[in-house]
């Protein structure tokens, strides 16, 4: 899946990355290679349900952990010095103000896997981070929403 797609993560994005793989290789693959070390000594493999869990949630760390690679080994980082202030692009960290009610927002515009909307991490994919991109201080970003067509002013870009 993701050698057919480009992966575009900030510096900060790949570096929660590899820390996550580095995490699941060393600390949790330990700690379910115990677990099913342990829970051999309730009884037979079929009729054992914890060796049963143990066994699910070393599939799930070794599957994130190839996930995980494959992302790293094609994923484009952009650096801070790619990173424009003139206008919205990816990395950027931009501040708008919603003109129908004045409430002001701050997003950073980053890649489709480092979205996440509650932290305030847009993606370039979004309906809204495609209406800011490549807008100036100033411009007026139009978004069409559920409810009708939402109109963001750029107050400020920065990294």
């Amino acid at each position: 899946m993701y050698a057919e797609r480009e992966v575009i993560l900030t510096a900060e994005g790949f570096k929660k990355l590899e820390d996550e793989l580095n995490r699941l290789r060393t600390i949790h693959r330990k700690r379910v290679a115990d677990r099913i070390r342990e829970s051999m000594h309730f009884g037979e493999a079929g009729e054992n349900p914890e060796f049963e869990d143990a066994k699910n949630e070393q599939a799930f760390i070794e599957g994130r952990i190839e996930e995980l690679k494959k992302i790293l080994a094609v994923a484009k980082v952009i650096e801070d010095d790619e990173v424009a202030t003139d206008r919205v692009s990816l990395g950027s960290i931009v501040r708008v103000r919603d003109l129908e009610t004045n409430d002001e927002w701050e997003w950073s515009i980053v890649g489709t896997l480092e979205a996440d909307p509650g932290e305030n991490r847009i993606s370039n994919e979004s309906p809204v981070g495609k209406a800011l991109l490549n807008l100036k201080v100033g411009d007026v970003a139009e978004v069409e929403i559920p409810a009708g067509t939402a109109r963001f002013e750029i107050l400020e870009i920065r990294k």
